[in-house]
């Protein structure tokens, strides 16, 4: 077993445990305010989404379809959290620490991400999220329209298996990508879009926040679109 293989494989094992302790087998939280989710397939049900997403991770790991990034990077970084989830948040791509780490959304924009998540109640482990391009593009400048066209094709197949009830858009790569739009993000923000019959409520990415804090108001406002939409109440506190 290689290292990608190793690390496709601790990642399919703590979503196992989540999806357990979802199923009563660890008592965590509040469970009348945490998210609902997807129900785990009952003994003797087929849904082999992890066993999938996984054969899917290999697969990414394994794409040399641009050829600067494969060249650049350090790993792939498919996505992390709950299979069995109603939200999926889709970001732009990785940055340096999601490249070294590959996991997405785990430096700076992925801090205030989490933030953001706890704020409606959640954490990470709730939810899912991943970027539309799997490998980090050189000094995280935006990715390419080619690259982005190179790489839709997996991001569908993970939304497919995924089946969330809600997608949340992070930044306009990613909004414009769902939507097949060339809106702005501040045109397309605010209400709720759709992709292949999914809600999906887009507003701004987190690194655009760090830059300008000034815009973290429009984005609680567009997440407690989201929230009344879930029927999610604010976390206290």
């Amino acid at each position: 077993m290689d290292e990608q293989e190793f690390g496709v494989l601790v990642r399919t094992i703590r979503q196992k445990a989540q999806i357990l302790r979802r199923a009563g087998v660890r008592h965590h939280g509040r469970a009348e305010e945490r998210l609902p989710t997807t129900t785990a397939p009952a003994s003797g049900e087929t849904d082999d989404r992890v066993a999938q997403l996984a054969a899917l991770s290999r697969e990414v790991a394994g794409c040399t379809h641009c050829a600067e990034l494969a060249r650049c990077r350090t790993q792939t970084v498919f996505g992390v959290g709950n299979p069995y989830t109603e939200l999926c948040f889709v970001g732009e791509a990785p940055g340096a620490d999601e490249d070294a780490q590959g996991e997405p959304f785990v430096g700076a924009a992925g801090q205030l991400l989490t933030r953001i998540i706890e704020a409606m109640g959640l954490n990470r482990n709730d939810i899912y999220i991943c970027n539309v391009l799997k490998c980090r593009p050189p000094g995280n400048r935006t990715p390419a329209p080619d690259e982005v066209a190179n790489c839709r094709g997996y991001l569908e197949r993970q939304l497919a298996l995924i089946r969330p009830r809600f997608i949340c858009a992070l930044g306009a790569v990613a909004a414009r990508t769902l939507l097949d739009s060339t809106l702005s993000i501040g045109r397309l923000r605010g209400r709720f879009q759709e992709f292949r019959g999914i809600p999906v409520l887009c507003t701004y990415h987190p690194a655009y926040l760090l830059r300008n804090p000034e815009a973290k108001k429009d984005v609680w406002d567009d997440i407690q679109i989201l929230m009344r939409e879930m029927g999610l109440k604010k976390a206290e506190g």
